[in-house]
C-alpha cells in the first residue's frame, strides 16, 4: 500500500494522538515528517528552542517503536508535495490548527495537495471542543468566559485514545535532515543551558507531571495557586503548548479527582477550560492575536515603541517594582511565570507605563517555553482592558500590594532577586548568567529606583479611561 504521511506539528506524543491514530488507520506505512515550514521558523527564541527538545524527544518514541521522524525545512505546501513526489503517499493527516498564521498555512497545504489528488485531511486533537461546536441560545460564539464554562462543563468528552501498537514503516525512508543543523537555539545565546535545567520535556515527562499534580497539589489548587512562591500549579501549560500531552488527558484526570473529592480539581478544569476559551476566540474573531479586541481601544494612547528606556528596563526585570523585576527575571531564567505575576507584569506595563500590549505580548513570545499564539493573546489583552471578559477593564493592579498579599514573607522576590542581598540566592545569581552580555548587569550594583511611582502611574491610567467613549 502507497504511505501516510503523518505531518507532525504540535502535537508530539504517541498516545491520545487522533492525527497518528488516523494516519495508522489508512492503511499503509507512516511516514512522522516535522517541517520547520513558513510559520514556524518565525518563532521566537525560546519557545522555538524549547519546541526543538520537544521534537528530538518524539524521534527518540519513535525510534523505539521501529519508526522515524523525517525532518525538512521549506513551505510547507511545497515540502510535502515534494515527499509525497518521492514517496508516492497518496494520504496526508494532521492535527488541526485554530490561529491564523497556522489556519491560512494549512488551507495553503491542503489546496496545493488535492491538485496532486492527495486525500489531505487534518483531525481534531489539539482542543477538548472544537470552536464552532460551542454556540450560544443564539446561534453565535461567547464572548465571556463564564458562560462559556456552564455550557462545556457538562458536556461529555471523549476518552483518551491508546498509543498505536504499532506504527508501520515504509520499505525505504526519505532523506531527512539533521537536526542539530538546524541550530534552534541558535537565538538563545548562552542563556539556553540555564533555561534547560528548569524545562520538563517529552511525553513521559508530562505524563509524570500531571500524575504527581493530581496527586499531591490539586486539592489545594484553588487556594494556593495564586502564592508565586509555592509549588502549587501544574506548570502543564509548557506541555500542552507543543502538545506531548492532550487536553483530553488533562481533562479526565481532573474529573476523577473531582469524583475522589479533591477541592481543587474544578477549578483546575476551568483553567484547562480557559485555554479551551482562549481558542474559541481566536477562531471566531482571528483579529485577537494582532490587534484590538474591543471596538473603540485603537485610539487610546498607549505607548507603541520598543525603544523607550522603560521598555527595556521592564524587559530586563530593572524596573524597581519587586514583583514585577522577580517576575521578569524568573521568565528569564526557567522560560516559566507564575500566572498571577503575569498579571502583575501586563497591567504594569500597560497601565502605570501606559506601553501597548503588543509590546509584552511580542516579549512574552519571545521568552517563553509555554508561549501558545491564543493564551498569550487573550492574556494580554484580559489585562490590559482591550480584550474580551476584561471587567472592569479600569482595574489597575497595585504591584505593591499585590506581593503583600501574595508573597508577604519576601520568599519569591528573594528567590530572583540579586542586588541587595548579603547572600543571593542561586537562582536570583543565575539571571546574570542567562542575560547577554551586552547588558552588563551585575548582581553588586544597586537595586533600581521605581520608573514611575505606582500613583501617579495609575492616576494617568486612569485618566486616560475617563477620556475615552467605549
Amino acid at each position: 500500500m502507497s504511505p501516510v504521511i503523518w505531518w507532525v506539528r504540535k502535537d508530539l506524543r504517541l498516545s491520545d494522538n487522533p492525527a497518528l491514530v488516523a494516519a495508522v488507520e489508512a492503511g499503509g506505512p507512516v511516514i512522522p515528517v516535522f517541517v520547520l515550514d513558513e510559520v514556524f521558523v518565525d518563532y521566537g527564541a525560546c519557545p522555538l528552542w524549547r519546541f526543538g527538545l520537544g521534537i528530538a524527544k518524539l524521534a527518540e518514541a519513535l525510534e523505539a517503536k521501529g519508526s522515524r521522524l523525517v525532518l525538512r525545512r521549506g513551505r510547507a505546501g511545497d515540502v510535502l508535495s515534494q515527499l509525497v513526489a518521492e514517496t508516492g503517499a497518496k494520504t496526508v493527516r494532521w492535527s488541526r490548527a485554530y490561529d491564523p498564521d497556522q489556519v491560512a498555512r494549512d488551507k495553503a497545504v491542503k489546496a496545493q495537495l488535492l491538485k496532486l489528488e492527495v486525500d489531505a485531511a487534518s483531525v481534531a486533537g489539539h482542543l477538548l471542543f472544537e470552536p464552532w461546536s460551542v454556540e450560544t441560545k443564539d446561534g453565535g460564539f461567547y464572548k465571556v468566559y463564564s458562560p462559556f464554562w456552564r455550557a462545556v462543563k457538562d458536556v461529555g468528552v471523549r476518552s483518551p485514545e491508546a498509543e498505536p501498537a504499532r506504527i508501520g514503516a515504509p520499505e525505504a525512508w526519505p532523506a531527512s535532515d539533521a537536526l542539530q543543523d538546524w541550530a534552534l537555539g541558535a537565538a538563545m545565546q548562552r542563556g539556553a543551558d540555564v533555561v534547560a535545567a528548569h524545562v520538563c520535556v517529552g511525553e513521559d515527562a508530562a505524563r509524570d507531571r500531571l500524575g504527581a499534580f493530581i496527586e499531591d497539589r490539586v486539592a489545594d489548587y484553588k487556594a494556593r495557586r495564586d502564592y508565586p512562591a509555592e509549588h502549587a500549579t501544574s506548570k502543564l501549560s509548557e506541555n500542552l503548548a507543543w502538545g506531548e500531552i492532550s487536553p483530553v488527558a488533562l481533562w479526565h484526570a481532573g474529573v476523577r479527582a473531582m469524583e475522589e473529592g479533591k477541592a481543587g480539581a474544578e477549578h483546575f478544569l476551568k483553567e484547562v477550560v480557559w485555554r479551551e476559551f482562549a481558542y474559541h476566540l481566536v477562531w471566531h474573531t482571528p483579529h485577537i492575536t494582532s490587534r484590538n479586541w474591543r471596538e473603540g481601544w485603537d485610539g487610546f494612547p498607549w505607548r507603541d515603541d520598543e525603544r523607550l528606556k522603560e521598555v527595556r528596563d521592564w524587559k530586563r526585570g530593572l524596573t524597581g517594582e519587586r514583583f514585577v523585576d522577580a517576575a521578569m527575571r524568573e521568565m528569564y531564567v526557567t522560560g516559566h511565570m507564575h500566572n498571577r505575576a503575569r498579571m502583575i507584569v501586563a497591567s504594569y506595563l500597560t497601565k502605570h507605563l501606559m506601553v501597548h500590549w503588543r509590546v509584552g505580548q511580542k516579549w512574552f513570545e519571545e521568552c517563553l517555553i509555554d508561549w501558545d499564539p491564543a493564551s498569550n493573546a487573550m492574556g494580554w489583552q484580559w489585562t490590559a482592558g482591550s480584550g474580551p471578559d476584561a471587567a472592569p477593564y479600569f482595574r489597575v493592579f497595585n504591584p505593591e500590594t499585590q506581593l503583600e498579599k501574595f508573597d508577604g514573607d519576601g520568599e519569591y522576590t528573594s528567590r530572583w532577586i540579586a542586588e541587595g542581598c548579603e547572600t543571593p540566592s542561586d537562582t536570583a545569581l543565575s539571571y546574570f548568567d542567562a542575560v547577554p552580555v551586552s547588558w552588563n548587569l551585575s548582581p553588586d550594583a544597586p537595586y533600581p529606583e521605581r520608573l514611575v511611582s505606582l500613583a501617579e502611574g495609575r492616576g494617568r491610567a486612569l485618566a486616560a479611561y475617563e477620556n475615552r467613549d467605549f
